[in-house]
């Protein structure tokens, strides 16, 4: 028997964590083996195949030249944390998927921007927070994501309130929702990334979002 894919999932590190929960799930039924880190949840030591950046708090705003004054909930520890694996997993091209604020920092690692409050953006759709998938989404038709998830309109759920503005090096916006707030970014080179701004953890039951589970483990 082949030996399964071991796929790290970084997040918050309460006992309580939803996100992290489900993530494994998706990876299991995609026939991996899910490894949580967290600044609680220190490795294994066991070879990676592929990471998760997962969703969260607000990344701190002297990451990206933001507002240092603006009153958010941050995870500074989180964010060195979750900084040093993105560039691990750079150095190591190992497939790394993005989830809403994993999606964020990413960009934020590769030099890109954030919109630190999207509110005032918002005309076409609105900040109310839910998991079932109620926006609009579309992506580029010739994109990879677009490929992955088999289509290239579809709903999504919405937790957050911030975004990328200027994607970083080697990133490209493939995907927007109503409003043309980014809600999608892949690499435009040989690496194998990709970062969404929704939870599809939380809806592993759709084909097009499991399909991003899957793809962490088709070696290329």
């Amino acid at each position: 028997m082949a030996k399964r894919q071991r796929v790290g999932v970084t997040g918050n590190a309460r006992r309580w964590a939803p996100g992290w929960w489900c993530t494994a799930l998706a990876l299991r039924l995609a026939g991996a083996v899910p490894e949580r880190i967290s600044v609680r949840h220190p490795p294994s030591g066991e070879p990676l195949d592929a990471l998760i950046i997962g969703g969260g708090n607000d990344i701190s705003p002297e990451h990206y030249d933001g507002d240092l004054n603006a009153r958010v909930k941050l995870d500074p520890d989180r964010d060195l944390l979750e900084i040093e694996w993105i560039n691990k997993a750079l150095r190591d091209n190992l497939p790394l998927l993005g989830i809403c604020r994993g999606a964020q920092l990413i960009n934020v690692v590769l030099g890109g921007s954030l919109y630190q409050d999207i509110r005032s953006l918002r005309v076409h759709t609105h900040n109310r927070p839910g998991l079932l998938p109620t926006k609009r989404v579309r992506l580029e038709a010739d994109s990879q994501l677009a490929g992955i998830c088999g289509k290239w309109k579809f709903r999504v759920n919405s937790l957050h309130h911030q975004a990328i503005h200027r994607p970083g090096a080697g990133l490209k916006v493939v995907g927007w929702d109503l409003d043309r707030i980014v809600q999608a970014v892949e690499s435009c080179g040989e690496r194998r990334i990709l970062g969404v701004q929704w939870h599809p953890e939380y809806l592993l039951y759709l084909p097009s979002q499991f399909a991003l589970f899957r793809w962490l483990l088709h070696k290329e």
